[in-house]
């Protein structure tokens, strides 16, 4: 019995070491699991500048696996130039690699990201996108603008006269106004809003009236920026001739006394006149000093407007010298009178030449897109060249005359229609057509044109663009006359 048992224990130990050493003589092992990874992003953009553009490399390895794992960059077409920096995972589970695609043509391109711990790899698809470099500089057009600066202010206008003196009689609040932010706004009295009205001899205190002009001018003084432009828009009446213009050859005497005394009455304490004594209630001066409106229009001749600035502007000085002139105001929408090339040349001829020898602070101009309300709107925006090409025309020509060649332009009187009825109730530009008020001068329109104007006379260096005008109806306005309330065009501007 003991010997058979133990043959039997080893035919069993027998059996075991035969069956475990058959074949190689040992145990198969199980193979090593594969790696994962996951980079972020999946998607990168490199640009041809060389800046650096990274992405992430996540390894999922499986569990006991802690051999050293390195990575590497592979394609069927890998881009010429491109270079990878890489930060190894190691014995860890995360790495970067870094891309150079300086000098690398721009376009995609499909990459494999590989990860290998010697024994297994892992893969995963990139799309490498390199780009093309835009440089941005910070660099100055010195021609466009006011040497590359856009410098242009935004104003309005009141036209003072028996029609719409009431406007702040019945709308006191002057908050809209000041709001808007105008500088230097523009007054232009005409009609029986011009002070003087005889010059009686003797004197009489009846002579002169400036409840009218007042009535706009005071309001305007306490307003914004508190620096009005007062306009010499037209004389009295009684220097006028037959035809209601200045009568320059009998009266230019008269009318320079009349611009000194108001200069003195806004300015210097007042004067006397038929033992009564006037003066601004107001405690702001007028500063800026326009001479004469649209003269072009208005009777007078390139050289005659020449003689009359010469003698009006040393004898406001010599009441005020701190006091600055607004030149010109040329009146635009008559081609022919109204084409600077007709004007300019005389005025700015050299002084010994009979050109003006008075000082200068700006040159003013008008600009209106139409006068006639069948014009489309293509032809009134088509118009805005003509407004740059006039303003490029007048620093043309100020560059002529050293003294005046940094004299900026003003555009003083700026909207879409100049049209307006006359007696017959037709329009006043062509008599044989019903006036019709335009109202592309405060619609949705306007949005479009006035900026467009704006920004277009800016980059030519026009340093002021005002509305004409301020209280008015739906043609003109920026509020409404009768009830103050603000149209479309107040709040472009």
């Amino acid at each position: 019995m003991r010997t058979r048992r133990v043959f039997g224990l080893s035919l069993v130990i027998g059996a075991v070491l035969f069956v475990g050493s058959c074949g190689n003589g040992g145990s198969t092992p199980s193979p090593p699991l594969p790696i994962s990874i996951q980079i972020s992003p999946s998607t990168l953009t490199a640009t041809q500048d060389g800046a650096p553009a990274s992405l992430t490399v996540t390894v999922t390895r499986p569990a006991g696996n802690t051999n050293s794992i390195t990575l590497n960059v592979a394609a069927l077409s890998f881009p010429t130039g491109l270079t990878t920096q890489f930060t190894e995972p190691g014995t860890g589970n995360s790495g970067t690699i870094t891309f150079n695609a300086s000098g690398v043509a721009a376009g995609t391109y499909q990459l494999n990201v590989n990860a290998t711990d010697g024994q297994t790899t892992g893969t995963a698809n990139l799309t490498l996108v390199v780009a093309i470099v835009a440089t941005v500089q910070n660099t100055i057009n010195t021609s466009a603008g006011v040497n590359g600066q856009l410098q242009e202010f935004m104003s309005t206008s009141f036209q003072p006269a028996e029609w719409d003196y009431q406007f702040f009689i019945n709308h006191p609040d002057v908050t809209p106004l000041t709001t808007l932010g105008p500088q230097h706004i523009r007054i232009q009295g005409i009609s029986e809003a011009v002070p003087m009205r005889a010059n009686s001899s003797p004197q009489q205190p009846t002579d002169w009236d400036f409840t009218m002009l007042d009535a706009v001018v005071q309001p305007i003084l306490s307003a914004a920026d508190h620096s009005p432009e007062f306009q010499v828009a037209v004389a009295p009446s009684f220097m006028n001739d037959s035809s209601g213009h200045l009568d320059i050859a009998n009266h230019l005497g008269d009318f320079v006394q009349y611009s000194a005394n108001l200069v003195r009455y806004y300015n210097t304490g007042g004067f006397a006149w038929g033992g009564k004594h006037f003066q601004s209630a107001s405690p702001y001066k007028i500063t800026w000093w326009g001479i004469f409106n649209e003269y072009n229009i208005n009777g007078l001749t390139p050289a005659q407007y020449v003689q009359l600035y010469n003698a009006v502007v040393p004898a406001m000085l010599a009441v005020d010298p701190t006091i600055r002139f607004s030149a010109l105001e040329l009146s635009d929408y008559d081609y022919q009178n109204g084409d600077p090339r007709n004007n300019l040349p005389t005025f700015l001829a050299p002084a010994n030449q009979g050109g003006v020898n008075a000082p200068v602070s700006i040159l003013s101009t008008h600009f209106y897109s139409s006068c006639n309300q069948k014009d489309t709107d293509t032809q009134l925006f088509n118009s805005v060249a003509s407004f740059t090409n006039d303003v490029s025309y007048f620093y043309q020509e100020l560059k002529l005359r050293p003294d005046l060649a940094n004299v900026p332009v003003w555009v003083t009187e700026n909207n879409v229609n100049a049209d307006y009825s006359n007696a017959q109730g037709n329009s006043t530009c062509n008599p044989s057509q019903k006036f019709v008020a335009d109202q592309r001068g405060t619609s949705a329109f306007f949005a479009a044109w006035r900026p467009y104007v704006f920004s277009q006379l800016g980059k030519v260096g026009n340093q002021a663009l005002y509305h004409w005008d301020f209280d008015a109806d739906q043609q003109y306005g920026e509020v409404d006359f009768n009830t103050a309330k603000t149209y479309l065009s107040y709040w472009v501007d």
